[in-house]
């Protein structure tokens, strides 16, 4: 078969360093379309992006072209770039080393969409390191308490 194809859709999570309540409304959408673009330029299109204050869910359609580990390095380096020069407030600003990445399927994009868009209702009733152990017990990755929160 000469054509390669593929159909990897991704839901990235990440967060501020030692979960710091720093993302603020004043630049969400900002860093939002950042973000967007930086994966726009990795041929990994955006499906849908939100955030709260210490973290984002990314749901994106991973390019064959490049590494996952480049594309959600390059989205933390460059994006944690950005953010320092908005505003003073950002100075000291980091995203925590690791990340979770887990696999969508094309039946369950519809769900994670709807689930990333209600962010702030959701974190009203459960924190993220809550969140982010349910989901990698949810995907068979259970989390090592030791390095997990940095």
């Amino acid at each position: 078969m000469s054509q390669s194809l593929a159909n990897i859709v991704v839901h990235l999570v990440f967060s501020t360093k030692d979960r710091q309540r720093l993302l603020r409304d004043e630049e969400r959408s900002q860093l939002h379309a950042y973000i967007t673009g930086v994966l726009r330029n990795h041929d990994s299109p955006l499906i849908e992006i939100n955030s709260v204050r210490d973290h984002v869910h990314v749901l994106f359609a991973q390019s064959k072209n490049y590494a996952p580990a480049k594309i959600v390095e390059d989205v933390k380096t460059s994006s944690s770039g950005w953010i320092k020069d908005q505003h003073p407030c950002y100075s000291e600003f980091a995203w925590q080393t690791g990340y979770g990445e887990f696999s969508v399927s094309p039946t369950h994009v519809l769900a994670v969409r709807e689930y990333i868009r209600g962010q702030a209702e959701h974190h009203k009733q459960e924190d993220f390191q809550t969140e982010y152990r349910r989901f990698c017990e949810k995907n068979g990755k259970p989390v090592d308490e030791r390095y997990v929160w940095d």
